[in-house]
């Protein structure tokens, strides 16, 4: 299934975790597989702790420090090699087990999708499968 995302800002990671449950419940799968994948090559999508806010801009933090937006040595012309380097990291896609009707994250685990590039119009795409 396609979801439209709209980015507010340059960087930021938004909490989609309730759009890949709203698919797992109407899915009505019990056992299977929850995909979840970022068409974008300047965006991403992973896995980590959605409890305390802190840890967000921890890594978004870290990575403009890592991988800053202004850096001489970035060759790609349209000046967004930060964000490309940074999706590349997160990665793509994620795969979450479906265990009695529920997705089996951690505790403190939310889904995010990760922008790097924004404000812009993104899509997630989610399949699941049952198993």
């Amino acid at each position: 299934m396609e979801h439209s995302i709209k980015t507010s800002k340059a960087q930021e990671f938004i909490d989609i975790t309730h759009l890949v449950k709203d698919e797992v419940r109407k899915s009505e799968v019990l056992d299977g597989l929850a995909i979840v994948f970022a068409p974008h090559t300047t965006a991403g999508v992973t896995l980590n702790e959605n409890a305390d806010p802190d840890v967000v801009h921890d890594i978004l933090h870290t990575l403009d420090k890592v991988f800053p937006e202004h850096n001489n040595g970035y060759r790609h012309m349209e000046g967004n090699s930060h964000a490309h380097i940074k999706a590349s990291l997160m990665g793509s896609s994620c795969t979450v087990i479906i265990e009695g009707g529920n997705l089996k994250l951690g505790t403190w685990q939310g889904i995010y999708f990760c922008e790097f590039d924004g404000p812009r119009n993104r899509k997630v795409y989610i399949k699941v499968m049952g198993i």
